[in-house]
């Protein structure tokens, strides 16, 4: 029996190797994907996993694949959960899915394990992930089949002799990557406390004064291609959007939300250059993108950020709503400004070849090249239905 384990090198995955070799007698494969989460080295993490008893240790660098194929189709469906959340910890999990079967197939493994509870989302991303994918793999999760707790796991490490580091604890459960970080649990728990300071990691005090920082974002087919007139890959637009929009504490959330699992959660989360480019992305298609088109997109948006919080990347409707927004971005081309300070993205200008905004029938001055003579038919036919609805109310008291 081979169990491949998404392996993040923290306290609890680390545990699971030699808990799952003696529970289950199975040979474990660590898998690392590194989805630009930072802090430690991935060399360090891929060591740690056969000190504690992996027989392989994989580590996958996914970052481009993670910015290209996970967080550009986000952006280019607005994708806010609750119109708020850009879906951080959710976008990573179908990826890390998606190399836990490549491994699972590479290395004959017959189970997967992930360091997941019961009481949050990830479980159902995990496991909707791998059934889509590969519905004969079996999954095993420690942390919510064996009721652990930190108290257990760090009395295992103990017991077991394994090379990390069992004292540290941050008050608060984080998970980051390229998008954003999330941050919950502590004193956050109770919704009255407000955040503070050493919550933020991403992203520095927007109070503090500070020069504004302008950036013009060029998109080709809502793809963001450029930052200020220089051509750049979506992973390397991100990771400076990052900083810079950080640097202004652009992107803070802190949000009560509604879980998959049917409870409410506080989470605080921070995404500097996902806000950023959502904000420039979402005024683009303001001005390329046709009304009826446009209002049907954003139901379409809307209804695409739920699947994928919901852990369903993979599923039928997730897939045909993709080339739903896939050919809604054919003309969301151009460039936008930004400025960015105080902690707010506020877009200043837009160009664009492809703009539907025409200043000979916007204008109010001289030049004016909308026939106001016809409004007033318009109006007349546009209000009839109402105004017979009226006539009848009226008629029948």
């Amino acid at each position: 029996m081979k169990v491949v384990l998404a392996y993040s090198g923290g306290l609890d995955t680390s545990v699971a190797i030699p808990f799952l070799a003696d529970r289950t007698g199975a040979e474990v494969i660590a898998v690392a994907v590194d989805v630009g989460q930072g802090g430690e080295d991935m060399k360090a993490v891929q060591q740690r996993a056969l000190d504690c008893g992996a027989v392989e240790s994989v580590v996958v660098d996914a970052r481009e694949e993670f910015a290209r194929d996970f967080c550009v189709p986000a952006l280019q469906a607005n994708a806010l959960y609750m119109d708020r959340y850009p879906l951080v910890s959710a976008l990573s999990r179908p990826l890390i899915v998606k190399h836990l079967v490549a491994a699972a197939k590479e290395f004959g493994g017959t189970h997967v394990s992930h360091g997941c509870t019961g009481k949050g989302n990830d479980q159902v991303r995990f496991e909707a992930g791998l059934a889509a994918l590969d519905p004969e793999l079996e999954v095993i999760a420690p942390a919510r089949d064996f009721a652990w707790t930190r108290d257990k796991a760090i009395a295992f490490a103990e017991e077991k002799g394994l090379p990390i580091d069992v004292t540290k604890k941050s008050p608060y459960s984080i998970d980051q990557n390229l998008w954003g970080r999330a941050v919950e649990t502590g004193f956050l728990e109770d919704i009255w406390n407000g955040p503070i300071e050493d919550v933020y990691s991403y992203t520095s005090d927007p109070s503090v004064p500070r020069e504004p920082d302008k950036v013009v974002i060029t998109f080709v087919q809502g793809v963001p291609v450029a930052l200020d007139g220089r051509a750049l890959s979506p992973l390397e637009i991100v990771a400076e959007l990052n900083r810079r929009a950080g640097a202004q504490g652009v992107g803070r959330i802190d949000m009560v939300e509604d879980r998959l699992v049917g409870i409410k959660s506080r989470e605080v989360y921070e995404a500097p250059g996902a806000i950023a480019l959502i904000a420039a992305h979402m005024e683009l298609e303001n001005v390329t993108v046709e009304r009826d088109l446009a209002r049907f997109k954003r139901s379409v948006d809307q209804r695409w950020g739920e699947l994928v919080y919901d852990g369903l990347w993979f599923s039928p409707l997730k897939k045909s709503l993709d080339a739903f927004i896939a050919d809604a971005q054919r003309h969301v081309s151009g460039e936008i400004r930004l400025v960015l300070h105080g902690g707010k993205a506020v877009v200043t200008g837009r160009r664009s070849d492809a703009s539907l905004y025409d200043f000979s029938l916007a204008t109010y001055d001289t030049g004016d090249a909308f026939d106001q003579s016809l409004a007033k038919g318009f109006v007349q036919l546009w209000s009839l239905p109402s105004k017979i609805a009226a006539a009848r109310e009226a008629r029948r008291g």
